[in-house]
């Protein structure tokens, strides 16, 4: 819930438009509202990470890359929202795994 919250409640279109720069303030700000919401739950080690993550991912070279090679429809007239969910859940999957990896290294 956090995640939806800092990507569709607390995100404006000036982040959603700058985001994919990491050089974009933007993005660090964007990043960082989801560090804080995650940290919460994850801890700070667990917010920095996956805020880091989420910027990559908002980068949206992950997503292209998996679009062109593995699902081969970059000329889909449904492209946008097949990037849209590409894009969320492969947030999702990067807080699964790393509440994974922390299950596995904390007992």
């Amino acid at each position: 819930m956090l995640h939806l919250i800092a990507d569709w409640l607390l995100q404006n279109e000036w982040m959603a438009v700058k985001k994919i720069r990491l050089t974009h303030p933007a993005a660090w700000v964007h990043g960082s509202i989801h560090g804080v919401l995650l940290g919460f739950l994850f801890g700070w080690v667990g917010g920095v990470v996956l805020a880091l993550l989420h910027m990559i991912v908002d980068t949206r070279v992950p997503i292209r890359w998996w679009v062109r090679v593995f699902k081969k429809c970059e000329k889909s007239p449904d492209l946008p929202i097949v990037l849209i969910g590409c894009d969320q859940v492969l947030h999702m999957a990067c807080i699964a795994g790393w509440m994974v990896a922390r299950g596995a290294f904390m007992g």
